[in-house]
């Protein structure tokens, strides 16, 4: 069912690494024991090898399987003749181990290793699939327990029997809930109509189109299809999600042919969790189909806006001119009487074209003054009108405060959509809908004074479509069935189970673990901080403010050019370094680290490939130089373009992508070439567009990076190897994906700097961050457009007061920080439980709320952190630097992986879970280059070093591993009898005429040519 390298089993791998070596060094202590307990050095060089091998792997290896590295490591320490061998004798061996255990306070006892092996994988196997997963966890129970662990095949056994038995009573349960005809519905979407057509089974699988209006309305339809198909939760209930989310993904990698294939009870669970996460799926993209359906009317009510404002600049320009004539006419300096001005106002009004002509132009006018966009709303979204309400109808709203007034006028339009007179009453049910929450503007257009009691029909409807969007967006109003779009409150952890956790959590994240005291704490950070930055600007030669206009501003510092030793160095690597293909680079690098073992079939079960190195190796080139499936195999002799695109269907997910990247980047950073770069305890956040295809929710124009795409938003650690990436829609504010991508690091590099660019200053994620104990560092280029907060309100100071505005403004609210504490504790910890994304809950928090006070309190907190950060940016020349330093090799790395992804500019996949696979592949081909070219730049610098050459840790410290020159990225085609003289040409043609040819028609001698 798993092999040993797909699980955490302690193993000797292919490749001993210095890190392995170093930690199997024995201690002077294991030593003095060792000598006293042996006889000859033979002895003494088996029992440290039995101690340091039974520590390391927490079992007993075949003398055959240690490797010869590790017998002449142990040997060299025990300062032993170079070449000697072990004494292996079954005696010894069993006297050898009996010793081992009790040093080391190991129990060997096989029957209660297998007991607490089985309880442990019984419990697992209810909330997790894959085997190799429930190997792990059997290993940790074991360890805690300190158990020898028994043999791979033992718990290999276990893991395949218990997880068979647990698995075949959820489908017996899951199938027993299902109602015959709904039993009979699901083995439907299985039949396929005809030759070429598709299953039911397949548009399961289908992602949403862009949100056009009629991609709009079939997914309103598809929705209802897929609800229809049966109550998933009542079937479900009981099942762990994260069982439901693998079984479903079981059933995604796979098609209708195979599916059939499955044993009935099981594919019956399948296909009911595929249509689950169908159901949630499709509520999703409606919902956000609907918010970016408001978005492009309201976009084209704002533009239908400006070419109003430009029609209307030549009547403005006339009534004005009228207006001046009338006023002279008027005007009581003038000698003429009352009724004489009053007849030349009324004549110059006449010859303008009269009373009425001018009031209609008036109120033309004022009808779109300023910015008011809101009446030309309805017309926009007339063509939307019936999909809105289908929406509003198909999915099920709620609440997520004790505000309704949005959901409340949505249903007063749902009631009257029926209706097509202009006005519709404002009351129900006795009560009048309260039409509070919409702006002044909004409540001038949908009441009409002359029909007192009555709302305008079109208009309301508009405003309260508007506001549901807006509400969806910032978490006020949730849907129900959804995931990005659900009331993300309930999914917080209980506050009883928070206080268990608190402790441990302040204290890993660096903060007081009350109220008062967190309070307390960051108002003593920031009146530090400002007293600090005040005392020291007269010394701050960068800083200065303007005396008179109190304007700031920050002289710029030019970096500091590479010295030649340093440039000399490059080219000198530039030109010893071997040439490398991105095959054997992504070649070695998996026979090296086995990251290929993370991948296989969704079921968990071990690949049926004749070689699985070799294939997932082909794969990750043809999917992260995004040369496709067709295009590689052309290319690469012994494999299929179907071969290539079933096992990077089947094979590979996002998250076992993540942990591919993972290893190598582990391996990367036992490199000590690397630590002359950084030590991965800061990470730049940066984007990157990526041009795709245009049908899918997650592509869209963006103005700053132009093109029609996504962004490829990486975290790259100091040291230049990307720790992780997402694919995120260009419109969203990218911050809010800063925290996720380090919380879902999974790598050993534990960074806690984060360095951003200009998208990170969102005071949400600043506060976050600091919740965390991440210290968020951004790019600040309009720091004089920010605002500076006072620690209090009678805080001032001589230098640089000027910095928080006009005294006795913009102070904290402290009492606010405070009181939500709880609030804000218990949001960090569901999220690091895994119970809420990051993700989501910075979403809904970027958009402010004014009904949800932990949007304020985090507001607030941020107010505090990034202050500080401010402070210490015009301050410190230094932090300025270096936050410059940290995003440009961000930005060089986008170069990088962008530069390898050369099949393709664009990403032709419009499913937006595969065009995020693409970009993972992307960056573990990337990290797999970056490893091995640290690798070739180290021998050559080991080299260089022994023929007396300068390297400086200054000089090392100034190159970098994105080294292009050096890789032949299309790799290296056979020459061989391209010169061996081919066959002569022969240039004639001869075409058999028919006999008739002369007589044929012209057509007929046309189409025989």
């Amino acid at each position: 069912m798993a092999s040993i390298e797909r699980t955490a089993y302690p193993r000797f791998r292919r490749v001993v690494s210095a890190r392995e070596l170093a930690d199997l060094t024995p201690t002077e202590d294991d030593v003095a024991w060792a000598r006293q307990l042996s006889r000859s050095d033979e002895h003494l060089l088996a029992l440290v090898l039995s101690l340091r091998c039974f520590g390391r792997l927490g079992y007993f290896p075949r003398s055959e399987d240690v490797p010869v590295v590790v017998v002449a490591h142990v040997c060299r320490c025990l300062e032993l003749e170079h070449g000697m061998a072990p004494v292996c004798g079954t005696p010894t061996a069993k006297l050898h181990r009996t010793l081992v255990r009790e040093r080391l306070g190991v129990t060997c006892d096989p029957q209660r290793a297998r007991a607490v092996a089985e309880d442990a994988i019984a419990g697992a196997a209810l909330v997790k699939n894959h085997p190799p997963d429930l190997i792990n966890v059997a290993l940790e129970m074991l360890v805690k327990s300190s158990l020898e662990l028994p043999g791979f095949p033992t718990l290999d056994e276990l893991a395949a029997r218990i997880r068979h038995d647990v698995n075949t009573a959820m489908f017996e349960r899951v199938g027993a809930r299902i109602a015959l005809p709904d039993r009979i519905a699901l083995e439907g979407l299985l039949d396929v109509a005809g030759p070429g057509s598709k299953s039911a089974f397949h548009g399961l699988k289908q992602a949403a189109g862009r949100a056009s209006w009629s991609a709009f309305r079939e997914q309103v339809a598809h929705l209802r299809w897929v609800d229809s198909l049966g109550d998933t939760d009542a079937w479900l209930e009981g099942v762990a999600e994260s069982k439901i989310a693998d079984f479903a993904g079981e059933a995604m990698a796979a098609d209708a042919g195979v599916m059939r294939d499955v044993a009935p009870a099981k594919r019956t669970a399948l296909l009911a969790c595929m249509v689950h996460l169908a159901r949630t799926r499709a509520r999703d993209d409606l919902a956000e189909m609907f918010c970016k359906r408001m978005a492009s009317i309201t976009k084209l009510a704002k533009a239908e806006l400006d070419e109003i404002h430009e029609r209307q600049a030549e009547m403005s320009e006339r009534l004005i001119t009228n207006y001046r004539g009338v006023l002279a006419c008027l005007d009581p300096r003038n000698d003429t009487d009352a009724s004489q001005a009053l007849r030349l106002a009324r004549t110059t009004v006449e010859q303008a074209g009269g009373f009425d002509a001018q009031l209609a132009d008036i109120e033309a006018v004022a009808a779109h003054h300023a910015n008011n966009y809101m009446p030309l709303v309805a017309r926009h979204r007339r063509r939307d009108r019936s999909t809105m309400f289908a929406f509003a109808r198909v999915v099920e709203l709620e609440a997520t405060s004790a505000d309704r007034s949005v959901l409340e006028a949505v249903e007063h339009s749902l009631a009257h959509a029926h209706l097509t007179r202009d006005h519709i009453p404002d009351h129900r049910d006795g009560t009048v809908v309260d039409v509070s929450f919409a702006s002044e503007q909004w409540q001038r257009i949908i009441r009409d004074r002359g029909h007192p009691g009555r709302l305008n029909r079109r208009h309301f409807e508009a405003c309260a479509f508007i506001y549901l969007a807006a509400e969806l967006r910032s978490g006020d109003i949730a849907v129900r069935g959804s995931e990005a779009y659900a009331n993300w409150s309930a999914r917080l952890l209980a506050w009883e189970d928070c206080e268990d956790l608190l402790g441990e959590f302040c204290a890993e994240a660096g903060l007081p673990s009350s109220a008062e005291a967190f309070t307390s704490a960051l108002r003593s950070r920031l009146t530090e901080q400002a007293a600090t930055v005040d005392a020291g600007y007269p010394e701050n030669s960068d800083l200065v403010i303007d005396e008179v206009t109190g304007v700031p501003s920050l002289r710029r510092r030019r970096g500091k050019d590479r010295d030649n030793g340093a440039l000399l160095l490059e080219q000198t690597l530039m030109q010893r370094m071997p040439e490398r293909t991105l095959l054997e680079i992504l070649a070695r690098t998996a026979y090296w680290l086995e990251w290929w073992r993370r991948f296989g079939p969704a079921s968990g079960s071990d690949p049926k490939l004749a070689d699985p190195l070799l294939r997932y190796v082909l794969t990750t080139f043809a999917y992260g130089a995004n040369m496709g499936p067709a295009q590689a195999a052309r290319h690469i002799r012994g494999v299929s373009a179907p071969e290539l695109g079933a096992t990077a269907a089947r094979h590979f997910t996002t998250s076992t992508l993540n942990r591919a990247s993972a290893d190598v980047v582990g391996a990367y950073l036992q490199l000590d070439l690397v630590k002359a770069w950084g030590d991965a305890t800061s990470v730049a956040a940066d984007g990157t567009q990526v041009d795709t295809l245009i049908d899918n929710l997650l592509a869209e124009s963006h103005i700053r990076y132009g093109g029609y795409g996504g962004i490829a938003y990486h975290h790259g650690a100091d040291n230049y190897i990307a720790l992780f990436s997402h694919f995120i829609p260009c419109g969203v504010w990218e911050a809010v994906y800063i925290i996720e991508g380090l919380l879902r690091n999974e790598s050993e590099a534990e960074p806690g700097t984060i360095h951003a660019d200009t998208q990170g200053q969102s005071y949400p994620v600043h506060a976050l961050a600091h919740l965390f104990g991440f210290e968020l560092l951004t790019r600040i280029r309009n720091w004089k457009d920010l605002t500076f907060y006072r620690p209090a309100a009678e805080a001032c100071y001589e230098h640089i007061d000027a910095l928080f505005g006009p005294a006795g403004e913009n102070q904290v609210n402290w009492q606010l920080i405070q009181t939500h504490w709880p609030d804000l504790m218990q949001i960090a910890l569901s999220i690091r439980a895994g119970r809420l994304s990051s993700t989501l809950l910075l979403r809904r928090l970027g958009t402010e709320s004014r009904k949800n006070n932990i949007y304020k309190a985090f507001r607030e907190l941020g107010r505090v952190i990034r202050t500080i950060t401010l402070l210490r940016f015009v301050s410190e020349p230094g932090l300025r630097q270096e936050i410059t330093a940290a995003t440009n090799k961000a930005e060089a790395f986008n170069g990088f992986s962008a530069w390898l992804r050369f099949g393709h500019d664009a990403i032709e996949r419009n499913d937006p879970a595969e065009q995020e696979k693409i970009i993972k592949f992307n960056t573990l081909l990337a990290n797999c280059v970056i490893f091995h070219t640290a690798l070739d730049m180290t021998a050559v610098l080991r080299q260089l070093a022994k023929e007396g050459w300068p390297v400086t840790p200054a000089a090392v410290a100034a190159l970098s591993p994105y080294i292009r020159e050096r890789i032949k990225r299309f790799g290296e085609y056979a020459t061989d009898g391209l010169i061996d003289p081919p066959d002569a040409f022969d240039p004639h043609l001869d075409l058999q005429r028919p006999p008739d040819a002369d007589a044929a028609p012209a057509a007929q001698a046309a189409q025989a040519a």
